[in-house]
């Protein structure tokens, strides 16, 4: 059975009148927190260690392996309990239906009689929910017919779950990235001179401009940050860009432009750690690949996270490639991935761009 027939939407779940604004408190906790609601007999079940493998699963393309989200396990005994839960940011609600714990007693009174009756017959067994009890709140109702059944269900279906709070998580970091604001005239001066364009954070400064690269770079002492960008015109097909000749590439113009201190040194891919390549779902015309990594400076002990955008624009038969890096050895990288990720995830590229216009921009670099 398909996953998206398991997951059920949250429209046959509820249904929420519209209303002028929501003046219910905001959750609490950090984004990347998730707390896990289930009886406690039943933490070390099969369940549990489905959700740990899945949400709680590691991230090996980051210098030193993090959890993609850190698990809190919670149960209750009483209504106050239920609702201190209930105010945090991401929660899930795991039980097998038709036990007589308090967990799944709570998923009976969310769901209709209708959906607990697809949930028995193997139907569905998921349902994500939006702003349920407080404002900018993600959770998740989980149930089957018993532990091993949920379990093998939550295995199945990794992706698209993880990846319902991932997208979500994309989004809050970057209300969280430009609460300080942006730099808008950069990225409108990089649309109307090169056809594309990404939100840019306030306190990036451009240190590269060239026909076909530029360099903006963060430095702080403890947290140096960079995003460059290279396009390449007259691109007749996207079918030969793979994971090897993204990384090819990536090392080839960073040994031009990403360089160290001393003079021989320069950023290349550290091949040594698990490189991942995942094509990038988009609702536009625009093809892509996210590649995630990590990076070393070759002669120096220097090295980080990288998160890298190859795209594909098929009416302009352009290609991009957009990347973010990092060098902050005492801090933990895994927000700082998320936040590339999501800045990376704002490229636009201009349909109407022509010959004329790279003509143009071949000019102005020569004058």
């Amino acid at each position: 059975m398909k996953i998206a027939q398991l997951i059920l939407p949250l429209a046959l779940l509820f249904l929420i009148s519209a209303c002028s604004g929501d003046y219910r408190p905001k959750s609490i906790g950090e984004v990347d927190e998730v707390i896990v609601v289930m009886d406690s007999t039943q933490w070390n079940s099969e369940t549990a260690m489905a959700i740990e493998e899945t949400f709680g699963k590691m991230i090996t393309t980051l210098p030193s392996r993090e959890p993609s989200y850190r698990l809190t396990f919670r149960d209750f005994r009483n209504n106050e309990q239920l609702d201190r839960i209930r105010q945090h940011k991401n929660i899930i609600f795991a039980a097998p239906i038709d036990e007589e714990t308090n967990v799944s007693r709570f998923i009976r009174s969310i769901l209709s009689e209708e959906v607990e009756n697809r949930v028995r017959n193997g139907d569905s067994f998921a349902f994500p929910l939006e702003d349920r009890w407080v404002r900018d709140q993600w959770s998740l109702i989980l149930s089957s017919t018993d532990d091993a059944e949920l379990a093998r269900k939550i295995r199945n279906s990794e992706e698209s779950l993880v990846n319902n709070l991932k997208e979500l998580e994309f989004e809050r970091r970057l209300e969280h990235i430009f609460r300080r604001g942006e730099q808008v005239a950069e990225s409108d001066s990089l649309w109307e001179n090169r056809g594309w364009s990404v939100r840019i954070q306030h306190d990036y400064v451009q240190t590269v401009d060239t026909t076909d690269v530029v360099v903006f770079r963060r430095y702080l002492p403890e947290n140096n940050r960079w995003m460059w960008a290279w396009t390449q015109d007259n691109v007749e097909s996207f079918d030969f860009v793979d994971q090897e000749w993204i990384n090819a590439t990536r090392d080839s113009l960073m040994e031009t432009y990403i360089r160290g201190e001393r003079e021989e040194s320069y950023v290349t891919t550290e091949y040594r750690r698990d490189i991942e390549t995942r094509e990038v779902q988009r609702d536009d015309r625009i093809q892509g690949y996210e590649t995630l990594g990590t990076w070393r400076m070759t002669g120096d002990f220097m090295g980080g996270p990288f998160v890298n955008f190859t795209y594909y624009d098929p009416e302009t038969e352009r290609l991009f490639m957009i990347e973010y890096g990092q060098f902050a050895p005492n801090v933990t990288k895994r927000r700082f991935v998320r936040q590339f990720q999501s800045m990376g995830r704002t490229f636009q590229a201009d349909s109407t761009w022509t010959q004329t216009d790279r003509e143009q921009l071949t000019e102005s670099m020569q004058d």
